[in-house]
């Protein structure tokens, strides 16, 4: 299963660690396909990608509660800091 998918049906916190680890194999594999592959891009790629977030949900029309984030949120995070400048 790919990350986007792994991302999409997390509900729990479990899910959300089993994505992590997921996370991390990429990372080790598919380095390359990082954009932001140093742990500065990486932290400067997630404060961005947190600052557009609301606005990416709302475009695409997907319910979100800034006030209390899901796991999914987290994951999406994460996710989007791999190549989000």
């Amino acid at each position: 299963m790919d990350l986007d998918s792994i991302a999409e049906n997390i509900r729990n916190k479990k899910e959300f660690e089993v994505f992590l680890k997921e996370l991390k194999l990429d990372f080790e594999t598919n380095k390359e396909n990082w954009e932001n592959f140093t742990l500065a891009k990486f932290l400067e790629g997630i404060s961005a990608y947190t600052e557009d977030l609301e606005g990416y949900y709302k475009n695409m029309k997907i319910p979100f509660d800034r006030e209390n984030p899901t796991w999914k949120v987290f994951a999406d995070i994460l996710l989007g800091a791999k190549i989000y400048e």
